[in-house]
């Protein structure tokens, strides 16, 4: 949605709105750089230097830097990391971020290592949303892709995420040439079987994940495979929304319990109704994702920033946001931050 798009009465004086007249609803929060998985697209074989604690935010830092942006029209917060159930008592920040007032829908992004243990607490105390992270169905290849063999806790926590009945529940699969492109129909037999929304996400480039451009697989090389099983029917969503999203049904015409969607960030970009805006585990704004340009909030706050100053410094940092995201092959040569250190 751009500003030009909303009526008078629903803008908020005070809203977010970059140079390109986007409007600024979505949060993304890392809480921690740290992950118990080792997916090969997310962190450099090599690993990261990991942040220490102190250069962490703290959860008093995350809940007041969430409550300006919601005071300034966020209206989604999702948490991410690292996998952000390392981070101890994850679900105490769940509770206060539920608590602020204006937030309508607070979610996660996660592994699902932990959830099997987690889902019941993290419904109960605010999470509305739930992105799980599996790029395989079959146990040889998760440990392949993570480097570690947890397939059957991750396994166990989509069942429990599934049982807990989120308001939304979506399973995140980056799909890679000549490493899983074989599962896509495996992957919407699931979404065809249960109440969850598989998303297909192309190939994306990050610093030291090898990517190349013939790993990436375009949504319309994955629409024509699953369309030689099911008949996928497009389905309206929010302009800002980076999924194209499509029910299912089968070639008998029986609809499916679940729905696929293509994130299209290769082929298709979004960037022109992007919302989104982002909070790095050690308290920087970043204004897109493949921008490498950064504004620290943390040290700031810590040195007596009034709210009005942390305000302006997240202005300032939209004010930076490009308008579109550079060529694939330009972004794969660039000085960003790895995947897992801006938070996924």
């Amino acid at each position: 949605m751009t500003l030009s798009d909303a009526p008078a009465k629903m803008q908020n004086k005070n809203a977010l709105i970059d140079n390109f007249q986007r409007v600024h609803t979505y949060l993304r929060i890392s809480v921690t750089d740290r992950c118990n998985l080792r997916c090969a697209y997310c962190m450099p074989a090599e690993g990261i230097v990991y942040r220490q604690k102190k250069e962490l935010l703290t959860f008093e830092e995350i809940e007041r830097v969430a409550s300006i942006m919601v005071r300034l029209g966020v209206t989604k917060i999702r948490l991410t990391g690292g996998e952000p159930m390392v981070r101890r008592d994850i679900e105490k920040l769940v509770y206060k971020l539920a608590g602020i007032e204006g937030l309508k829908t607070l979610a996660m992004t996660t592994n699902a290592t932990l959830l099997g243990e987690k889902a019941g607490v993290l419904k109960k105390n605010g999470i509305k949303a739930l992105n799980i992270s599996l790029d395989t169905l079959r146990r040889e290849r998760f440990l392949q892709v993570t480097r570690r063999d947890q397939f059957d806790q991750v396994w166990q926590g989509i069942q429990s995420a599934l049982a807990q009945d989120f308001e939304e529940l979506k399973l995140n699969s980056v799909v890679m040439s000549g490493f899983n492109d074989d599962e896509l129909l495996d992957f919407a037999e699931f979404a065809f079987n249960n109440k969850i929304n598989v998303r297909f996400i192309e190939f994306m480039p990050f610093k030291d994940n090898e990517w190349n451009i013939e790993k990436v697989v375009t949504y319309k090389e994955m629409i024509a495979t699953l369309e030689s099983c099911y008949k996928l029917t497009p389905i309206s969503a929010d302009p800002s929304a980076v999924g194209k999203d499509f029910s299912l049904a089968d070639k008998n015409g029986k609809p499916g319990k679940g729905t696929v969607s293509f994130i299209t960030s290769m082929s298709d970009s979004f960037c022109s109704t992007c919302n989104r805006l982002r909070i790095t585990a050690d308290g920087s704004v970043k204004s897109c994702l493949f921008y490498p340009a950064e504004i620290n909030l943390r040290d700031r706050m810590r040195d007596g920033a009034t709210d009005a100053e942390v305000e302006e410094m997240i202005r300032y940092s939209l004010s930076l946001k490009p308008e579109a995201h550079a060529p694939a092959e330009e972004l794969s040569q660039s000085e960003n931050r790895t995947m897992i250190e801006i938070g996924g």
